[in-house]
């Protein structure tokens, strides 16, 4: 734990507020208040932080040293400056918000009004249960932006949680927040769209019959990158994509454009890591180009 323990506040008890807090009561800080609109927010305030005071977001705020902020990213400005105007947030008080595609910048009101800023996003998805206090406990990664000042604390809090710092700059933001949401959200409509495609082709447990390919696939990438890669488009097997993409035309013209963009970016990432020679590639490009026109047409 911190040398001594926090007063904390979470202005927003959706799933990763109201989780964070539960993890931070777990390290022995003392979470004094949340604020929660919603029924699910209320209903997670009462069985994740039970002894925290439920009350508006700015006597939240007021109450605590570490000010927790975790709403939707594009109502974090606004509500920041909001609590800034009421005088909720001053000297002595750290400001944290847990938005990955924000950095300090979103906290100015905050600063002016005295308080120090950090940007802390955890990189896991949340259920709002307790479940997700043994994700935390084993080691999730922390999108950090601190000012250098403040590092040693943020360290100190990640460590609390039970998490591991990544340090990223404000201007890379964006782009950190970016990788992450390709990565995972992307990821779910990708596997969702295979399952539908097994569906079709009348498959009745489509998840039982992906569960071991996309987990080695994963686990595989993870630790090997583009040497993992497997499939058709690896080999350079035009034929075989062709056939794909005229099958996906007649039963769900939907996911040619994805499979298109998707077995294009394989190629060139496969020629790349010198799996895939380029003049083999040749006839496979050929397939996705002329495809691609004809989708556009």
């Amino acid at each position: 734990m911190t040398a001594s323990p926090l007063t904390v506040g979470v202005v927003g008890a959706g799933r990763v507020g109201a989780v964070l807090g539960a993890a931070f009561a777990a390290a022995g800080h003392e979470v004094v208040a949340a604020s929660g609109v919603s029924a699910a927010s209320r209903d997670r305030i009462a069985h994740l932080l039970p002894t925290a005071a439920v009350l508006p977001a700015d006597e939240v705020a007021a109450r605590a040293r570490l000010v927790i902020v975790s709403v939707p990213d594009d109502v974090l400005a606004a509500l920041v400056a909001g609590l800034a105007e009421t005088g909720a947030l001053g000297a002595g008080q750290v400001v944290a918000h847990t938005s990955g595609a924000h950095g300090l910048g979103v906290l100015a009101p905050a600063v002016v009004a005295g308080a120090a800023p950090l940007a802390l996003h955890p990189a896991m998805t949340f259920t709002g249960t307790r479940l997700d206090l043994d994700r935390l406990r084993e080691g999730v990664s922390f999108g950090v932006t601190a000012p250098a000042d403040l590092r040693p604390l943020a360290t100190r809090i990640v460590a609390d949680l039970g998490g591991i710092v990544e340090w990223i700059s404000d201007e890379r933001r964006a782009l950190y927040h970016a990788g992450l949401a390709h990565g995972a959200n992307h990821l779910v409509t990708l596997v969702n769209e295979a399952m539908d495609r097994l569906r079709d082709a009348g498959v009745a447990d489509p998840a039982r019959v992906l569960d071991p390919l996309l987990h080695a696939a994963l686990d595989n990438t993870l630790r090997l990158g583009d040497s993992a890669l497997t499939g058709p488009v690896s080999r350079g097997d035009a034929g075989t994509v062709a056939r794909h993409l005229a099958t996906l035309g007649e039963t769900a013209p939907e996911s040619v454009p994805a499979y298109l963009v998707l077995a294009r970016r394989t190629a060139d990432r496969a020629i790349a890591a010198g799996r895939l020679r380029a003049r083999d590639a040749e006839p496979l490009l050929d397939v996705l180009v002329g495809n691609r026109e004809e989708a556009a047409a």
